[in-house]
């Protein structure tokens, strides 16, 4: 594909997962990092079962939002194969998104 025309599809996909991947990684991670000291994604306990140290973001969040990045870019890449790219102008779509002989 050598078109630069992005529409809104395209800028949505881009900063939902964009949005959500960074959230996920870097944003729970400053949120982690300024929280204390590191700490592991299983909660600590002693001897007697206590739990004395565990994540400030549950890895189960962090994990979840990352994913979801991922499934809008699936879902993104689905709707490009099955959508045909329309130039700008016309109605029919562009011999790159036309099937092959």
């Amino acid at each position: 594909m050598q078109s630069n025309d992005v529409d809104l599809v395209d800028r949505l996909a881009m900063a939902l997962s964009g949005g959500l991947l960074l959230l996920g990684v870097v944003g729970t991670g400053l949120v982690e990092t300024f929280d204390g000291p590191p700490r592991g994604a299983a909660p600590v306990t002693n001897d007697a079962g206590q739990v004395v140290a565990q994540p400030t973001v549950d890895p189960n969040v962090r994990t979840a939002l990352v994913v979801g990045a991922l499934l809008v870019l699936l879902a993104y890449a689905l709707y490009r194969i099955a959508v045909p790219r329309v130039e700008a102008g016309t109605e029919r779509a562009t011999p790159e998104t036309q099937p092959g002989d």
